[in-house]
């Protein structure tokens, strides 16, 4: 049995509809991500499986229960990561973990004793006795998912967990995290980090206005929605060049390269900085380019991402 099912799941506020009849399942014991815009859908999504907000229709089951009736005994088993960090401040590190752990009706002992295991676990023994408010932005992060686990719960959500980390916190936090999925813990989170999905999400979905628009493996999604390499074109302010078809038309540089492009049958994107060429094989799209006079500046082959991906399905224009 799928830990989360969602069928033709809406959410509505008023006249909005913030998640339009999506589908998807999560399994047991995998890591599941969620990416998109803001505005996509997705922290909607999260609050439903969490069961804090109803769905408007369609189909959710969480752990084989029914989020609207049966709410209490899915919290039980759940554990949450909010996007925002909401430690008290007036507890000490431990107290934080033994006061919420009193809530899923621990002894003090048992409460006690698990918080320590999780100190332990999240690197932030040594911490146990100090105040929440000096820990550095990854010792509360790091803390806040000590706290879900309180209640060993067999499902962890996680809203955004390494925004605003800096990169030793983020790598810190993913290899908790891996460590979880070894222990069986199944997890379900959003990101707007594309080498974070690929690094922790055995599949995830790309979200754009409350539908799913694509699903699969990062390997899956990248194979089906861009080429293997992508060859990144920098211009100078060399002025123009002549028109490939030996008129007197002068065009600029990105524009040649995109008609050049065209005639080796190779996708192309101009952005406002450079300009970018999809191939299988990025060292012989460069040969051929240069064949029809193509001379950057600067020239880079790399691997497609899954940020390539993210872009192609979902654009560039940024949504407020």
């Amino acid at each position: 049995m799928s830990v989360v099912r969602a069928r033709n799941l809406v959410k509505r506020f008023g006249d909005q509809c913030a998640v339009d009849g999506i589908d998807f399942d999560v399994e047991r014991g995998e890591t599941f991500a969620m990416l998109g815009p803001n505005g996509a859908g997705k922290s909607s999504t999260m609050k439903m499986i969490s069961t804090v907000s109803p769905f408007t229709s369609g189909e959710l089951q969480v752990l084989g229960r029914d989020p609207a009736t049966d709410g209490r005994q899915i919290r039980a088993r759940l554990g949450v990561v909010p996007q925002e960090d909401i430690l008290d401040m007036a507890l000490t590190v431990r107290e934080n973990i033994t006061v919420y752990g009193r809530y899923f009706d621990l002894s003090r002992a048992e409460a006690r004793r698990r918080a320590d295991e999780l100190l332990q676990f999240v690197q932030l023994a040594d911490r146990a006795d100090d105040q929440v408010r000096p820990l550095s932005g990854g010792m509360k992060r790091r803390l806040s998912i000590a706290r879900s686990m309180v209640n060993n719960p067999e499902l962890i959500l996680l809203d955004e967990p390494t925004t605003g980390l800096d990169p030793q916190a983020r790598h810190l936090l993913w290899e908790r995290l891996y460590q979880l999925k070894r222990q069986g813990v199944t997890l379900l989170l959003t990101t707007h980090y594309m080498d974070e999905a690929e690094q922790l999400a055995d599949r995830l979905v790309i979200m754009d206005r409350g539908r799913i628009v694509a699903e699969g493996t990062p390997r899956s999604l990248i194979e089906t929605h861009c080429s293997r390499d992508v060859v990144e074109l920098r211009f100078g302010d060399r002025g123009r060049v002549p028109s490939p078809d030996g008129g007197d038309d002068l065009e600029d540089d990105a524009a040649h390269v995109e008609a050049s492009a065209t005639r080796l049958d190779l996708r192309s994107e101009r952005l406002p900085d450079r300009l970018l060429v999809y191939a299988d094989d990025g060292d012989k799209a460069v040969t051929a380019l240069a064949g029809h006079g193509v001379a950057a500046v600067s020239t880079l082959i790399r691997r497609a991402t899954l940020e390539d991906v993210f872009l192609t399905l979902t654009g560039r224009t940024l949504v407020e």
